[in-house]
């Protein structure tokens, strides 16, 4: 074994995390997503977009509906005009990650496809559509239509509250003084937290050390906040 004196090689072993509705954290960055999502199915249109910045949760809250909805689920780079009929097989659909360059052909026969049958379609998007660039005006025109529901990014409340669960997941002991801590000087973003606390987890088995204030700040000194998607 190879590595720097005092600490040793550990196995990268999934941790358990809790899962379903239930967890799903709720502020003031995310309150008004999270009520108009929990409208379905009675949403004002057959189409509801998400719009908010990588790392917000939007598909952590597209995961909560399709839990409720059976909706399946797919990229809007994988899109095409030959999928659109079997989309909507469960009355429900998810389209991740939609922006400009997506196929507008196919999203105008998706978004048309769920108006004929009265069924669901959850857009998520890092840009509000009137930003995608789009140029086939009758699905400009369908894109217009459909409430758009905005996602801030994390705030204080949601980061601490997120910390804390995942501290829990990992069973990892953790004052509120490290939680305070990293809330006041992480990066913005969920998916910052998971990767930071995964990364915390990883370096107090390795070195067999608790998880005080001052290992935390060493951690987080050295962290480089993940790609976000």
């Amino acid at each position: 074994m190879t590595g720097d004196k005092g600490r040793q090689l550990i196995l990268d072993l999934p941790h358990l995390a809790a899962q379903g509705a239930e967890d799903f954290l709720v502020s003031q960055s995310n309150a008004a997503a999270v009520s108009m999502v929990d409208l379905w199915p009675q949403w004002p249109a057959t189409v509801l977009v998400l719009v908010g910045p990588p790392g917000s949760g939007k598909s952590h809250l597209v995961e909560v509906w399709r839990q409720r909805s059976k909706a399946q689920r797919i990229e809007a780079r994988d899109l095409t005009a030959e999928k659109v009929p079997g989309l909507l097989a469960q009355r429900a659909l998810a389209l991740e990650d939609a922006g400009p360059g997506l196929d507008e052909t196919a999203l105008f026969h998706l978004l048309n496809l769920a108006h004929q049958q009265e069924a669901h379609v959850l857009v998520t998007s890092r840009l509000n559509p009137a930003q995608w660039s789009v140029v086939l005006p009758d699905l400009l025109s369908r894109l217009r239509a459909a409430p758009s529901i905005e996602i801030g990014a994390a705030d204080d409340a949601l980061l601490r509250g997120v910390l804390v669960k995942l501290f829990a997941d990992r069973q990892l002991a953790v004052e509120e003084t490290v939680i305070s801590y990293l809330v006041n000087r992480m990066p913005r973003s969920l998916a910052a937290a998971r990767a930071l606390v995964a990364e915390i987890d990883a370096r107090a088995l390795e070195e067999k050390a608790p998880v005080t204030r001052a290992f935390a700040a060493r951690i987080l000194a050295g962290f480089a906040a993940p790609g976000l998607i």
